[in-house]
């Protein structure tokens, strides 16, 4: 059973690394068939992002390796989604 989708949060330094060289660093890892980087947050000195990541049986130490040597840093692993049937999260309000 492998992983096929997660959701990280990533931060990077304003100006660089560029969000297209993160997602050229991402999809460089072979088991990645799809991403999205989706800015949620932007200070003086840095950028939030969610990134989504999928592909069959991903390789989450080779994504965030990819991730770190642009520059980027990943905060945290805040979805996953494995198993041989996608599930669309349900969501609750607190």
């Amino acid at each position: 059973m492998g992983i096929r989708q997660i959701l990280l949060d990533v931060d990077k330094a304003r100006e660089r690394p560029e969000i297209v060289d993160i997602a050229t660093a991402i999809e460089s890892v072979d088991c990645v068939e799809g991403l999205s980087i989706v800015v949620n947050e932007i200070d003086m000195e840095t950028v939030g992002m969610e990134i989504t990541v999928e592909g069959e049986d991903l390789k989450y130490d080779e994504i965030v390796a990819a991730i770190e040597k642009t520059g980027a840093v990943v905060h945290s692993l805040d979805q996953l989604l494995a198993g041989k049937k996608m599930i669309t999260p349900v969501h609750r309000s607190r």
